[in-house]
């Protein structure tokens, strides 16, 4: 395994850099443009003005020619077939123009599209805005046009209003500006940033080769997260239950679907036609509620063979959102669509009798006290319940400025060269943001800025990179259902390691592991800063549970947590695949780390010298104590004898001196503290030396390949109890990180309450007698089970809200 001295390992490590951030705005602000013959007067208009930017700072200016091509009037006829035209308008500057779609036989179309042009690409003085009637065959006819010099272009410097459009009569190409032709434009034209609210929506230059559907996928866009609820369903009891073949008496079990969704319960014990269960079954839903419940009744009559005798179909509107932990929702029945002999019967007052003779008891709920878990809980990025009532205000503001990468991979090969089109994603919250895809280059530069409500600092951003495989037929790379957008990397920023007001810029390695390997595929350029907007509120979340109360309340067991999480994550999947543009499901389950609980050997190596390195200080400290009991430093050997002397003598300064020590040691640790977020660390992950038949079996599938089927069995089963052992190891190594944490200065917050505890407690225990601290210490521990709370205690939630390494694990 290579060292940390080795340069393909500092290959891995976070780098600094230092951009350009919140640069001045270009001057030439003022009225609006004036068309022109096509004249050079310069790029006056992208030189700056003396504004400077705001709230837009944490990106490297960079500065956009907007068209904005709102609607024509007026429109000559076809001069030959004397019908209303097919118009549409192209925007050229330079080498580059963009058209906008076109309208069959319309006088006075609308358009309102945006067109932007990078300034690093352009190479006019002009831009020409020309109005085409479309030929089914030959060439389109020309119509007329409007020129804008640039030198003429205002500035728009947000948040001014939009630049309202101006009609603009067109020109006679062939005969200049002082003929005008029949026909009006109302365009807007000016100079803006990445900032203006056009930039989103805009046909970019940038992407001029993309066309058809890829153009939807290459533009920036931010999502929404489905809010999930939930879904409690009590299984109480059935009532008269008729078997098939009477006079049996059946076995009876319920089972629940929801979407893909199918819990069942258990069979009742004994045969019987009023079964009774009282077992819960949860569900993940969400809004809107487009799924229904449905309930059957069925009989065990073989370990081989169901029988249907009723069935119930509820939408899920039907039930009640429960806001807190009251444990009383209204029960009720419904009547079972009956199955069988009795479903058979013919004739009006007997089928209508037997139809309602069955029913079912229940007792159903929206759960909306819980957070419903969509992503691990160890970079968990929302702790919030799902009732919007029960949230609390905003303690911070999280600002991330996606700049750029450098040094990409080839993910794709185009026109018998390798290619990648990258885009970034973000995940915090409910919110994903999804940059511009650039097109054909290995350094990007996104130069985007997207901004999150904190509401809990202990929680964790993940942001990914990734190649765009559906841009359309006409970019060359050809589009299909079974494309797959490539995963390029990801990082994690867990926000309680960021300091307050302070802007991080740094470049991550974006590294993925491979069946040969790991492997670094590039840098991601990122500035992020944390801004506190209540500081009491925030040291306040340190002494409150991590998750809502209903968590402790009401708790799921561990197996049910991961098939609901799973559920979750396929439902979030599937919603955010179905916006425009979709964000696809395999970005979506990556930035979810769906695969996270899978075993792997190399993964349980790893959290195994996790586990082990926490035993390293307490060797050290035997080695010390070693050394001291051998004299081998006499002053060290004489202090501790008189520290010894001290504390035998006077016992009640034990503990006042642990504290009065741990004070000392985290400010001394202060020097050395951390200057940077943690990030992906590829010795820590165990990837660099990891055997290629560990990774072989890492990416396999999931059951396995193997042909014999007692091998494949066994192996499944082997994978499956190794993945949760895996999992308890780094949860027993997770504890002992934030145990070490405490003073470590990775958490400044965390760290420096701590440090102030210690002080007071040990200022506290010095000036109280040892005899009255342990005999409250002992009776609070003793205490009667009815002055417990059922929710964890302030340090249990202090503890648990502390950083471990886990969020550098690959």
């Amino acid at each position: 395994m290579s060292g940390h001295g080795d340069p393909h390992h500092e290959d891995f490590q976070l780098k600094d850099t230092n951009p350009l951030l919140g640069e001045q705005w270009p001057k030439g602000a003022g009225g609006p443009a004036r068309p022109s013959g096509g004249g050079g007067g310069g790029l006056a208009g992208w030189l700056g003005v003396d504004k400077p930017s705001s709230t837009y700072d944490l990106v490297e200016q960079m500065f956009f020619l907007y068209v904005r091509v709102v609607k024509a009037k007026d429109l000559p006829p076809n001069p030959i077939t004397g019908s209303p035209m097919d118009p549409y308008v192209e925007v050229r500057l330079g080498n580059y123009k963009g058209t906008t779609r076109h309208f069959e036989r319309r006088a006075n179309p609308e358009w309102d599209q945006v067109f932007a042009f990078s300034k690093s690409r352009v190479q006019s003085n002009a831009v020409e805005v020309f109005l085409k009637d479309r030929e089914m065959l030959g060439r389109d006819d020309y119509v007329g046009k409007v020129v804008f010099d640039l030198a003429e272009v205002p500035t728009r410097v947000p948040p001014d209003s939009p630049l309202a459009p101006q009609w603009y009569r067109l020109e006679d190409r062939r005969r200049g500006a002082d003929f005008k032709v029949r026909g009006e434009l109302m365009l807007a034209v000016w100079i803006g940033t990445q900032a203006d609210e056009a930039f989103p929506e805009a046909w970019h230059s940038d992407a001029a080769t993309v066309r058809g559907e890829g153009v939807a996928s290459v533009r920036s866009k931010a999502y929404v997260s489905p809010k999930l609820w939930y879904l409690r369903v009590n299984v109480i009891e059935a009532q008269d239950v008729q078997p098939r073949q009477p006079p049996r008496a059946p076995e009876v079990f319920v089972k629940a679907q929801v979407g893909p969704q199918i819990l069942k319960t258990s069979v009742v014990p004994a045969p019987t036609l009023n079964p009774r269960w009282n077992e819960d079954l949860v569900f993940v839903v969400a809004e809107p509620f487009e799924e229904q419940l449905v309930l059957t009744v069925e009989d065990r009559v073989s370990t081989s063979k169901d029988d249907l005798l009723g069935r119930v179909t509820l939408p899920l509107t039907l039930f009640e959102k429960r806001l807190d932990h009251r444990p009383f929702v209204q029960s009720r029945w419904f009547d079972l669509e009956r199955f069988g002999v009795g479903a058979a019967l013919e004739g009006g007052e007997t089928r209508r009798e037997l139809r309602f003779a069955s029913r079912v008891h229940l007792r159903a709920c929206l759960e909306g006290a819980y957070h419903v878990m969509d992503e691990s809980t160890m970079y968990i990025s929302d702790t919030r319940p799902t009732a919007r009532q029960l949230w609390r205000p905003p303690v911070g503001v999280l600002e991330v400025g996606m700049l750029g990468a450098a040094g990409l991979q080839p993910m794709k090969t185009r026109d018998g060269r390798g290619a990648t089109d990258a885009y970034c994603v973000a995940k915090y919250g409910q919110k994903w943001v999804r940059t511009r895809t650039m097109i054909g280059t290995f350094n990007p530069t996104w130069n985007e800025q997207y901004t999150w409500e904190v509401f809990d600092p202990c929680t964790v951003i993940t942001i990914g990179v990734f190649d765009n495989c559906h841009l359309g037929t006409n970019n060359g790379n050809a589009s299909s259902s079974s494309s797959r957008d490539a995963r390029i990397g990801k990082i994690r920023i867990r926000l309680s390691t960021l300091e307050t007001d302070r802007v991080y810029t740094h470049s991550y390695p974006l590294i993925v592991l491979h069946p040969s390997g790991v492997k670094k595929t590039g840098e991601l350029r990122l500035a992020v800063r944390f801004t506190c907007l209540s500081l009491v509120n925030m040291v306040h979340l340190y002494t409150q549970p991590l998750l809502p109360k209903m968590h402790y309340l009401h708790p799921f067991t561990v197996t049910q947590l991961d098939a609901l999480r799973y559920q979750a994550m396929g439902i979030v999947a599937a919603r955010l695949g179905r916006a425009e543009p979709p964000l696809r499901r395999e970005v979506v389950e990556y930035m979810l780390d769906v695969e996270s609980h899978m075993w792997s050997m190399r993964r349980s190596k790893a959290n195994f010298f996790r586990a082990v390195s926490l035993f390293s200080g307490a060797a050290a400290a035997a080695r010390w104590f070693n050394d001291v009991c051998l004299w081998k430093n006499v002053a060290t050997t004489a202090l501790v004898h008189v520290l010894l002397l001290i504390l035998i003598w006077y016992p009640e300064l034990i503990l006042p001196t642990v504290f009065l020590y741990m004070f000392m040691i985290g400010l001394w640790n202060y020097r050395r503290r951390p200057r940077h977020p943690p990030h992906m660390d590829t010795k820590l992950s165990w990837a660099e030396a990891a055997h290629p038949d560990e990774l072989d079996e890492e990416f396999d599938t999931f059951p396995t390949t193997r042909q014999h089927d007692v091998v494949r069995m066994r192996y499944d089963r082997l994978r499956s109890v190794a993945g949760r052992i895996q999992t308890v190891v780094g949860d027993m190594a997770t504890q002992g990180e934030r145990l070490m944490s405490l003073l470590s200065w990775r958490d400044p917050r965390a760290t420096c309450l701590f440090v102030f505890f210690c002080l007071i407690a040990a200022i506290v225990l010095y000036v109280t007698p040892f005899k009255v601290v342990a005999l409250v210490a002992g009776l609070y521990l003793l205490r009667h089970p009815r002055f417990r709370s059922r929710l964890p205690s302030v340090p249990s939630n202090f503890f648990r809200r502390l950083p471990s390494r886990a969020d550098s694990m690959l």
